[in-house]
């Protein structure tokens, strides 16, 4: 077998990897498809700050951990972000950890052509603003752009591929989000990028949700369910994953429950 086909690029969650052998296949792009708070922002931020954790990162023989993360956000401030990571885990380094993340702010991009007032984004003067809206590159374009400077074998995160998809009501808008995640998924390949898509469940038409979920190599759900006792659960489904679902299905190994703590973060275990 080829060295590139034994490879796995750890999730960074101890629980998960050795379920999947060590990881994904590096070049996944890969569906984080979730109900409001069961779990799908914990993955990513458990995923990102035990891969840059030393003392959790990874070793199993042919496993690898990302060059470098690039938080990529839409509509939310990096500080915003930063500081909810912070609040959320308890580990030592933690602060020096999350600067190694590279923030990508698209705000400016997403909000120009939208009622939001220029001072709720932007700190940038008037000319400059009416400069670029006059001849502004589409958001799609500059995500393109960001996706470029990646480094081989980094990971990828878009908060949140939702923001993209209520934007897109238009059928041009939309061909060309979904293009260019089809191109997304190509140049992962060949790079050995992987991507986290965070959508929210609902929001869209289940087509479209459907649509996005084919283009993806991979689609993880993350849902409330009801136990006994009426309490709620946060479970975790493989809906799919190239390279990885034949493994999954032969030992039943396609849903979880799902724990999250102030030391380890997100957490499954096998409830078969």
């Amino acid at each position: 077998m080829p060295e590139s086909a034994q490879q796995r690029m750890s999730t960074g969650i101890s629980s998960l990897d050795p379920i999947l052998d060590g990881g994904g296949p590096p070049g996944s792009v890969i569906l984080l498809l979730g109900d409001l708070g069961a779990g799908n922002a914990e993955f990513v931020y458990s995923s990102m700050v035990n891969s840059l954790d030393p003392a959790k990162a990874g070793s199993q023989k042919g496993q690898q951990g990302p060059k470098e993360i690039c938080y990529v956000t839409f509509t939310r401030v990096k500080e915003d972000i930063k500081n909810e990571i912070l609040q959320s885990f308890h580990a030592e380094g933690l602060e020096r950890m999350v600067d190694t993340i590279r923030f990508e702010d698209l705000s400016e991009h997403y909000f120009d052509h939208s009622v939001v007032p220029d001072e709720w984004y932007s700190h940038s003067d008037v000319f400059t603003r009416l400069q670029k809206r006059t001849g502004q590159e589409g958001i799609i374009i500059k995500l393109s752009k960001v996706i470029d400077n990646v480094q081989p074998g980094g990971l990828v995160v878009l908060d949140s591929v939702t923001d993209l998809a209520t934007q897109s009501t238009t059928a041009d808008a939309w061909n060309n989000l979904t293009g260019f995640l089809r191109g997304l998924q190509r140049v992962s390949k060949s790079r050995g990028i992987t991507s986290y898509l965070l959508l929210s469940s609902g929001i869209l038409d289940s087509s479209h949700e459907r649509e996005l979920a084919d283009i993806a190599d991979a689609v993880l759900l993350f849902r409330w369910e009801e136990t006994q006792g009426a309490r709620r659960q946060r479970v975790m489904y493989f809906e799919k994953f190239r390279g990885v679902m034949p493994h999954l299905e032969e030992r039943d190994l396609v849903k979880f429950a799902v724990r999250i703590s102030e030391t380890s973060g997100f957490e499954v275990s096998n409830i078969r």
